[in-house]
């Protein structure tokens, strides 16, 4: 069938598989240029928990292609039926699976709900078939945690929790872009409710991350020389009501909360060496469309990082992570006073924020596709969604099985 894309509201509905799997092999020959294996440093088997799509899928592509390690990687996607297009996600860890094939690398994807425990156990076994197919130890030493779920059922419960991006305490409103057609209008936000923020924070905290690692302990699949790392976004003071003082950010709070719990837990025992929260800049995601604020700040903010030559998409920011952070020359770890790796280090520059909120304040209607890279965030988008990557024939039937 043909595809074109659909989109709604800014969210997109539907997926590119060709475009999906251009997109990915792209990010794979950057990763081989800029990343190599050291010696008794780098993992050798990773698991990566939200392997699909952002992020995870740019962590996959690093520790694979980058390290030649083996990767197991696990998310919820959905498969194509009838007239519908499987999601990003499946057509991403497809072709992760078959460029891997291709040069030699063992990978295993699964698909089922990560926060389950028959697939955790269905993981571990995934693990174990890995590391004997690549005749290494089935001992993890990589485990990434780069969940982006607006639900989750909690595994002891049975209870299903869905998540709400409100602010607390106050009602938001603020100022939006519609990177479709560069239009602004004003977004709403109702304030949360506990409940509210309960629910957001069993479904995007830290919970989750923790039970994956009692679940890989206990199957004995951590390697003394583990290192764990989740991700997270903080951002600049003018998003904090919608963001870092909202739920999102109380589910962040509680993510940090597991890190150092984990490590207090499992390094102190030499079960691991150690676990990380990474802060992250600001991209484009399958959601950062719909969150009040965002995309009108990161249009500007991707104007001014590239006029001043330090974006960073996904991939770019993942093997700068990987190379001068958490697998250093010398073997140390730079963090901040709060024990986070601090990723946002260039986008939180003070010329580089001082520039993007004097854009914000003389960006109009008229001016808005000069003064912002609205272009560039709709184009990330699509991206994301396989639409919009160059080289594709749009016009041309193609196979979304």
């Amino acid at each position: 069938m043909i595809i074109k894309p659909m989109i709604r509201n800014n969210i997109c509905l539907n997926a590119h598989p060709q475009g999906c799997a251009v997109s990915v092999k792209r990010q794979i020959e950057f990763a081989k240029k800029n990343l190599s294996p050291i010696e008794n440093k780098t993992p050798k088997l990773a698991l990566i928990i939200g392997c699909s799509n952002g992020y995870g899928l740019a962590s996959r592509i690093c520790t694979g292609f980058g390290f030649g390690a083996v990767t197991v990687g696990v998310s919820k996607e959905k498969e194509a039926s009838g007239n519908h297009t499987a999601t990003p996600g499946f057509y991403n860890n497809a072709a992760f699976d078959r460029e891997a094939e291709k040069a030699g690398l063992v990978s295993i994807s699964l698909n089922g709900d990560a926060f389950s425990d028959v697939n955790k156990a269905a993981t571990a076994d995934a693990v174990r078939k890995a590391a004997a197919k690549a005749n290494i130890p089935a001992k993890i030493d990589l485990i990434v945690y780069s969940l982006a779920s607006p639900v989750r059922t909690d595994p002891k419960t049975g209870v299903m929790y869905k998540s709400a991006i409100k602010p607390i305490g106050a009602p938001f409103s603020g100022k939006t872009l519609n990177m479709m057609n560069g239009t602004f209008h004003i977004m709403e936000a109702e304030a949360a409710n506990e409940e509210e923020i309960f629910n957001t924070v069993k479904v995007m905290g830290g919970e989750d991350w923790e039970l994956w690692m009692d679940a890989l302990d206990r199957e004995g699949l951590l390697a003394p020389v583990t290192r764990t790392i989740a991700y997270t976004y903080l951002g600049p003071e003018l998003s904090w009501s919608i963001y870092k003082n909202g739920t999102i950010g109380k589910a962040k709070e509680d993510l940090e909360r597991a890190c150092r719990e984990i490590n207090e837990k499992f390094t102190s025992h030499g079960k691991i060496c150690g676990a990380w929260v990474s802060v992250n800049k600001a991209l484009v995601t399958r959601s950062s469309s719909v969150i009040p604020i965002i995309p009108f700040y990161i249009s500007c903010l991707f104007k001014e990082m590239k006029e001043k030559g330090i974006h960073e998409g996904c991939i770019e920011q993942i093997v700068r992570l990987y190379r001068d952070r958490l697998y250093s020359a010398d073997g140390s770890v730079p963090v901040d006073g709060e024990n986070r790796i601090r990723m946002d280090d260039w986008e939180m520059r003070e010329d580089v924020q001082k520039a993007v909120v004097e854009r914000m304040n003389i960006v109009t209607s008229e001016n808005v596709f000069a003064e912002t890279d609205v272009a560039g965030f709709k184009h990330d988008f699509m991206e994301a969604h396989g639409f919009d990557v160059e080289g594709i024939n749009y016009g041309a039937d193609v196979e979304i099985g």
